[in-house]
């Protein structure tokens, strides 16, 4: 996955820029005026579990392309307000930057340096997604600023983060979830990209009928509570769990065949009666032969369902111990929910398995180019020699030419790039992550399916 254009030019721009410092000139702690500088100013944010999409692949990896993101270099807890500046900057040194705030410095990085021109600053952007798409959005900016010494007089901080543009739609080539829902997390309150998957989830299962605006409000919270009702789970509507996201997910792919469970009455067919025979043994109503024949066992299954569901009172009322309209409308409710139980139970096993085999390093978890190396380089390798398009003795740990062709065969092969001019090509990026994490944990699946997780 390769940056945007102008993020790769500043990230050139810094690499071969070299840090300088006046000689001769007053220390910024010794000044006592504020004075005016020039900046580039780029951002960061703080990465948080179970996002989206990250900029690098993983919390891990953008934890060490952020710093930690809990506090500055100072020991401060990050708030908006916060930037990284040079090391002759002083922490408690105050910037005011046009169209973004007056903020301090509390925290430093390996690329915020001086240049002959201009000095680096780095402007914390906020946590999760809502911080990495407002970071990109941010891009590279040049500016005048005023920098207020500590021993200087100092304007009150003034910062309102809200005011930047964070557009989700920016998070869409950094996804990383191969399931959706079942990978991220969202919470009332929140504006995050997991709450617009969540919006558009519901929304394709029938339950949302709003803007996908990715804040998390009243109505897609009532919309999340009628779901986990009517669905008989006993979940919170504030935010979504693991098992909620489950039977979303499911829910949204079902298809429920009508066919499944016919009209019946003692005239129907040997064909339909099966049907429906079937249909009720399936849902736990009927225990009798599979056989064709609409008899007492039959009619008194469907009378007790009847019962149990108020649609009626005794054997004497209308359509007693036959599947009518309103009948056959309950047990297809019932038969959907069943199918969606059924498929949202196979989903949570599947993550298990990929959690499981991500404990063990065998799942590639973050982007990886040329030039990298370690652990997770050696797992890429692995993988696409085990898909035969790395030699299996060259495994090194190292990306080098070889291993950014073997990645550029793999892409062209699953259709990921058409040619090796395309954006991300021969590199790893979320795309070719999720194809090659997701084969690898099919292949589990079909062991932990017929052996359970104690085969892996």
């Amino acid at each position: 996955m390769q940056l945007p254009r102008r993020v790769r030019i500043a990230v050139i721009a810094i690499a071969l820029c070299a840090p300088f410092w006046v000689r001769g000139e007053t220390p910024i702690a010794d000044r006592t005026e504020a004075f005016e500088q020039e900046f580039v100013l780029t951002a960061y944010y703080s990465p948080l579990p179970d996002q989206c999409c990250y900029i690098k692949g993983s919390e891990v990896a953008d934890k060490i392309l952020n710093g930690n993101g809990t506090h500055g270099a100072d020991g401060t807890p990050v708030y908006p307000g916060m930037i990284a500046a040079p090391k002759s900057y002083p922490f408690g040194t105050r910037i005011a930057l046009p169209g973004i705030g007056t903020m301090t410095v509390h925290d430093r990085g390996g690329a915020i340096t001086e240049w002959d021109d201009a000095h680096r600053i780095d402007v914390w952007a906020g946590h999760g997604e809502e911080g990495l798409a407002r970071a990109l959005a941010f891009g590279v900016k040049r500016v005048k600023g005023t920098v207020y010494p500590p021993k200087a007089e100092k304007p009150a901080e003034a910062v309102d983060l809200a005011k930047l543009p964070a557009p989700l739609e920016r998070l869409t080539p950094y996804i990383v979830s191969e399931n959706g829902l079942l990978d991220v997390t969202a919470k009332f309150g929140e504006k995050s990209f997991s709450v617009t998957i969540l919006q558009q989830a519901l929304k394709d299962a029938g339950y949302f009928s709003g803007a996908t605006t990715g804040t998390f409000g009243d109505q897609t919270r009532e919309s999340l509570r009628r779901f986990v009702s009517e669905m008989r789970l006993q979940q919170p509507e504030d935010h979504l769990t693991e098992l909620t996201a489950a039977y979303l997910i499911a829910s949204r792919d079902l298809t429920v065949q009508e066919h499944v469970v016919p009209f019946v009455n003692p005239q129907s067919g040997k064909a339909d009666i099966q049907k429906a025979q079937r249909a009720l043994r399936f849902l736990g109503h009927y225990r009798g032969r599979t056989d064709g024949t609409y008899d007492d066992d039959l009619s008194n299954a469907i009378f007790a369902y009847q019962q149990s569901t108020q649609l009626v009172g005794n054997k004497e009322a209308p359509g007693a111990g036959r599947i009518g309209p309103l009948t056959r409308g309950k047990l297809l409710t019932e038969w959907g929910r069943k199918m969606v139980g059924m498929q949202a139970k196979k989903l949570l096993l599947l993550k298990q398995t990929k959690a499981l085999l991500a404990t063990r390093g065998t799942l590639v978890t973050r982007f990886l180019g040329k030039g990298d190396n370690g652990a997770q380089v050696r797992t890429l390798q692995e993988l696409l020699a085990k898909h035969g398009f790395f030699p299996a003795e060259k495994v090194n740990g190292n990306f080098g030419e070889l291993t950014r062709a073997s990645v550029l065969a793999y892409q062209l092969e699953r259709g990921i790039v058409k040619s090796d001019k395309d954006q991300g090509a021969g590199t790893v990026g979320a795309m070719t992550m999720r194809s090659l994490r997701d084969e690898e944990v099919q292949r589990a699946f079909r062991v932990v399916r017929g052996f359970g997780l104690a085969a892996l």
